[in-house]
C-alpha cells in the first residue's frame, strides 16, 4: 500500500485521539513497571504533532513525517521521544525513495531496534512491530492480530528499560510502548477505511 499525505495525517489525527483518551491508562501501565509516565509523555508528543500539522499544514509526505518525528523528540521524555522521533524520523529519510507502507515501516522498525537495543522477546514495542508489520506487508493486518501481540508482552520478561530492572516481577504486566504502538497500528488500520 502507498502511503499519502491524506492518509497518513489522518492516520496521526485518529492516533492523537486514542493516546489522549488512554493516557491515563498508559501511565498506570508504565507505573507498574516503569516511571508512570508513557502516557502523559505520549499525549505531549501526539498533541504536538497535531499542532503542528494545524500550523504548518505539511505539503508533503517527508515533511509531514519530520514534523512528526520532530514533535516527539523535543517534546516527549522517557524512551518513548527518542523511540517513536527515530521511528518517524527513519520514515521520513526513506520516503525520499519510496511511498509503500511496508518499506517505510521496515525503515522504523530498524531505526527503533538500533536505537534502543532491543530485540524480539524483550518486552518493549519492538514485539509488537515485528509481529504487525508482515501483516501489513501481505494485506492481512486485524485488530484480533494487533491486540494478540500487545498481549503477547505480559508473559515476557522485560530485558530493557526501566521494567528489566524488575527481572521475573516484569512478568504479568503489559509494556506501555507495546499497548502505545498497538494504538498507532489499530488508528492505521481505521484510517485506511
Amino acid at each position: 500500500m502507498q502511503l499519502t499525505l491524506d492518509v497518513y495525517e489522518k492516520w496521526l489525527r485518529l492516533f492523537a485521539k486514542k493516546v489522549e483518551s488512554n493516557k491515563l491508562y498508559l501511565s498506570e501501565l508504565d507505573a507498574a513497571i516503569g516511571d508512570g509516565d508513557h502516557g502523559n509523555n505520549m499525549a505531549r508528543g501526539v498533541s504536538a504533532v497535531e499542532e503542528g500539522f494545524n500550523l504548518k499544514t505539511p505539503q508533503d509526505l517527508t515533511s509531514a513525517l519530520k514534523l512528526t518525528a520532530m514533535a516527539f523528540i523535543s517534546k516527549v521524555g522517557g524512551a518513548s521521544g527518542p523511540l517513536y522521533g527515530t521511528a518517524f524520523l527513519e520514515m521520513a529519510k526513506a520516503s525520499s525513495k519510496t511511498d509503500d507502507l511496508s518499506e517505510l515501516l521496515e525503515a522504523a522498525l530498524a531505526g527503533i531496534k538500533k536505537r534502543g537495543g532491543a530485540t524480539a522477546g524483550d518486552k518493549t514495542m519492538v514485539d509488537v512491530w515485528e509481529k504487525v508489520l508482515p501483516t501489513i506487508k501481505d494485506g492481512s493486518i486485524s485488530e484480533d492480530g494487533i491486540e494478540e501481540a500487545v498481549e503477547a508482552t505480559k508473559d515476557m520478561q522485560a530485558k530493557k528499560g526501566r521494567a528489566s530492572y524488575l527481572g521475573e516481577r516484569s512478568i504479568g504486566h503489559l509494556d506501555p510502548g507495546a499497548v502505545s504502538s498497538g494504538y498507532l497500528f489499530n488508528s492505521l488500520l481505521k484510517a485506511e477505511e
